[in-house]
């Protein structure tokens, strides 16, 4: 059981430690040899773990935003938070997530362009990444709308205009290079503030 354990944590080290590396160097200067420098490791050791420099980026993405699930599952989870009150946590958790990564955003556009221009719908890559954030915004949505939070309103609409704002904070952190989202924050405040019930 040791060993599992010791394989899993050098796993996670090696995806820590190369998507530092790719940020500051950017997906297509980082090679198979660099990661290994930077773990300390041997190629052959690398390759124990991985069979090349994609599958380290895309688990190294997975890893990020795995832990970023589980900060949204505990907030819905919280009984306390009436549901304005977590969509907004929820958003803004996930603002928060995209300002201190904002230099991860630079290393995945041209990575996203490259896919592109090699004939891969990246589309279809980040519909699976963004599809479990989806399903915690609809259930946020369906919960106030059951307890009268909410107006009656469409929940996929709700879900794309909430989505549409993150997709605007990455644009703003990773393209127009702003450090905060703050005018992003305000919006999602007006939103929520629009969809609830007036009591």
């Amino acid at each position: 059981m040791a060993v599992v354990v010791e394989h899993e944590k050098r796993r996670s080290e090696i995806l820590s430690k190369a998507l530092d590396l790719f940020v500051e160097e950017g997906y297509e200067d980082v090679t198979f040899q660099k990661i290994a420098d930077r773990c300390g490791i041997t190629r052959t050791t690398l390759y124990i773990y991985f069979k090349n420099k994609r599958e380290i980026f895309l688990w190294s993405i997975k890893q990020l935003t795995g832990g970023l699930e589980k900060k949204l599952v505990a907030i819905i989870a919280d009984t306390s938070l009436s549901s304005p009150n977590c969509l907004k946590k929820i958003l803004n958790t996930v603002i928060d997530g995209c300002e201190e990564n904002h230099k991860l955003f630079n290393v995945l556009l041209p990575y996203i362009l490259q896919l592109q221009r090699s004939g891969i719908d990246p589309s279809e890559r980040v519909t699976r990444r963004i599809i479990k954030l989806q399903h915690l915004m609809s259930t946020v949505i369906i919960r106030g709308i059951k307890k009268g939070e909410f107006k009656k309103i469409s929940v996929k609409v709700m879900n794309d205009l909430f989505y549409d704002l993150i997709e605007s904070a990455i644009f703003k952190l990773a393209v127009l290079n702003q450090a905060k989202a703050v005018e992003i924050r305000e919006t999602i405040d007006v939103a929520i503030d629009e969809i609830c019930t007036k009591k």
